[in-house]
């Protein structure tokens, strides 16, 4: 007999990974709240707004790198343009969050200031229904969606992967980047979108927006954690691992690899898209940096760091890597991109399964030691 789909989820992860789950959250949502409105400013406990915009962020792309595991650790594709689909999510919400600024733009006008700027006399249709919560909530998850399946599609049908596939996918952010810096597209050209105001019709820099946002956020990395740890030990998830290790013995047997590897590119995708939603109003701004093939690229050396194929691995790697980042980009801003090459080389040379990897090392020495 089957077992119902909740037991399968529950017993996806063990007691531990559960336990550092619950500490995760409790720290998220309740520790953080308290210690940033409770505690006074001049204390050493109090968390600054600051750090929670930091935090917030790096959640958002933790949740990107579990999404990048998914389809490099676990499906053998290594994408190099997962920036796009961050980005698309990005501005589907930014479109609302647009709106709601109203007449209290600089230019007082029911359009975005940039379109008064620009001369714009009207809204252009794709901005239909961006006034809607509901509505861009749906552009957030479908818009990803279907320009990952389209390009999917034809990709994976074509059976382009390796390094070709790579190519192609930083190929497609660059081209989407250079399409959304011209004016005429109506996405704010270089500048993008900022100077937000409300959100359904709470102050976007309240302290208790921006708690709700990253709480948001933190519920979100714990839910695709659970249900990326189940999606990857379910049949879906081994025949995947199978393709990733033997795409022709898998055809040979039977399976089709394209639906495999297109349902788990598209999820992807929509991850991306989520996190790209969350991270807007968190950080203030969204422009066509997000698409560059640099961003993209950070996103495969966190996963690399942290450990491809682990899940948790990736959430590491995204906080270790964007916490150096904060550090270098004020300290030694000059210096940063020389630390990140050296990282990487460092990362693919001595420690192939990343800092999960060393650690279970690290374990499995002391066991033996320890016998």
């Amino acid at each position: 007999m089957r077992r119902p789909l909740t037991l399968r989820i529950i017993d996806s992860l063990d007691g531990k990974a559960w336990l550092a789950l619950g500490v995760f959250l409790a720290l998220a949502l309740v520790a953080v709240p308290v210690l940033h409105l409770a505690v006074p400013e001049d204390s050493a406990f109090h968390v600054s707004t600051y750090v929670i915009t930091l935090i917030g962020k790096i959640m958002c792309y933790a949740l990107v790198a579990v999404a990048m595991d998914l389809i490099w650790g676990y499906g053998g594709i290594l994408s190099l343009g997962h920036g796009l689909f961050f980005a698309l999510g990005g501005y589907a919400f930014g479109m609302y969050l647009m709106r709601q600024i109203g007449r209290d733009g600089s230019y007082q006008s029911d359009l975005p200031d940039f379109m008064v700027f620009l001369d714009w006399k009207e809204l252009p249709w794709f901005w239909s229904g961006s006034d809607s919560f509901l509505w861009v909530a749906i552009l957030v998850v479908v818009v990803p969606a279907i320009v990952a399946f389209i390009f999917g599609y034809f990709a994976f049908r074509s059976r382009i992967k390796g390094v070709y596939f790579s190519i192609i996918t930083q190929a497609l952010t660059y081209a989407a980047m250079l399409l959304f810096f011209r004016n005429e597209t109506g996405f704010g050209g270089n500048n993008g979108f900022t100077d937000f105001k409300r959100v359904l019709g709470y102050t976007v820099t309240s302290p208790e927006t921006r708690l709700v946002l990253f709480g948001l956020t933190a519920l979100l990395l714990a839910a695709t954690l659970v249900f990326a740890a189940w999606l990857v030990k379910s049949k879906f998830g081994r025949v995947l691992a199978a393709i990733r290790d033997a795409e022709s013995r898998v055809m040979f047997i039977g399976y089709n690899p394209l639906w495999y590897k297109l349902f788990i590119w598209v999820v992807s995708a929509v991850l991306c898209g989520i996190a790209g939603a969350l991270y807007v109003p968190q950080v203030g701004i969204i422009n066509p940096s997000e698409m560059s093939p640099a961003n993209s690229i950070e996103i495969a050396i966190w996963v690399a760091v942290g450990g491809r194929g682990t899940l948790i691995g990736p959430v590491i790697g995204a906080f270790v890597v964007n916490l150096a980042k904060s550090w270098f980009t004020v300290s030694f801003p000059e210096y940063w991109l020389f630390f990140l090459g050296l990282l990487f080389i460092v990362v693919t040379l001595m420690l192939p399964q990343g800092l999960v990897g060393l650690w279970k090392k690290l374990t499995t020495r002391k066991e033996g030691a320890a016998a």
